[in-house]
């Protein structure tokens, strides 16, 4: 899984000219599923959302406190374009994110498991496939990419032949 987490002021998701959730002070979550993606990886992610220390303490101690301990919000928004691949032309190739269906499976997982390990009433969601307006208010900015990667197994074989196909890496703009 991969995602990108913005500080922010406020954030929100529009479908069909509606506000359908909103958030102020924490968190913007663009969350996308690879292929191969379990729900150890939504569990790492999710844990890393809630844990991440990204404001300051009231002693001015940098990076000290994370979104539970400033009683900040989550606003999640499934994103697969941040697994697109840009390795041939300017065309986006998408190959590098899970399909539909699992996808959808995973990030739900992933969502529920944010309001479980926080509060269901700070954590809101995006809608799953809809053509969303996302907007927000950035704050220092502070934008990070994280990564969480299956495991391999140390007991299995390595494959002698190489596999072709889309690279799982994104590629941001």
């Amino acid at each position: 899984m991969k995602a990108i987490l913005q500080r922010v002021l406020s954030a929100s998701v529009t479908v069909d000219k509606e506000v359908v959730s909103s958030i102020g002070k924490g968190v913007l979550v663009f969350a996308a599923v690879a292929p191969g993606d379990t729900q150890k990886e939504a569990d790492s992610l999710a844990a890393k959302v809630l844990k991440l220390k990204l404001w300051d303490d009231d002693a001015g101690g940098k990076w000290k406190k994370n979104v539970q301990e400033i009683n900040g919000e989550v606003l999640c928004v499934s994103q697969f374009t941040l697994l697109a691949s840009m390795k041939k032309g300017n065309k986006p190739d998408f190959h590098g994110a899970a399909g539909g269906e699992e996808a959808k499976r995973l990030y739900q997982y992933f969502y529920e498991k944010v309001q479980q390990g926080y509060a269901p009433e700070k954590v809101q969601n995006g809608v799953f496939q809809a053509m969303m307006e996302v907007a927000l208010v950035n704050d220092g900015p502070v934008t990070l990419e994280l990564s969480v990667l299956p495991r391999s197994d140390p007991k299995a074989k390595p494959n002698p032949t190489p596999v072709s196909g889309p690279s799982n890496q994104a590629a941001i703009l």
